[in-house]
């Protein structure tokens, strides 16, 4: 079965999800931000993304809608073979959610110090 692998330093972490949102909050703006991926193939693709507000570069595009306090669009990017995560101390760490509940990155692959990038990309899962 293909799922999602995350992978930083010599660690790889299979789970069998087929999809998944990503989060985080803006660095400066302190706004939650979400993307939302679907394994197709050998690929990730993006399937909508949401913002609670905007500034500092994070308007939302033309076309965005307003649902429950988040800007909604679906970004016209090509399906992407993987994603690059660079994490620090000093803002607050990813989250990826799955069956409605968030994790944070560092319960998955470990602390930021050991793991400051994360490459997240489809992969067989036991």
């Amino acid at each position: 079965m293909i799922g999602t692998c995350l992978a930083a330093a010599a660690l790889t972490v299979a789970l069998p999800l087929q999809s998944f949102t990503l989060a985080w909050t803006h660095s400066i703006e302190k706004i939650r931000w979400e993307e939302d991926y679907r394994v197709v193939g050998q690929r990730l693709r993006l399937v909508e993304a949401r913002v609670r507000g905007h500034g500092a570069g994070m308007e939302p595009p033309e076309g965005a809608v307003l649902k429950n306090g988040a800007w909604h669009y679906r970004p016209a990017l090509p399906d992407l073979p993987r994603l690059t995560l660079a994490r620090s101390g000093f803002v607050a760490d990813y989250q990826m959610c799955w069956d409605g509940a968030c994790r944070p990155m560092r319960d998955l692959i470990g602390p930021d110090e050991k793991a400051p990038v994360v490459e997240v990309f489809p992969c067989e899962t036991p």
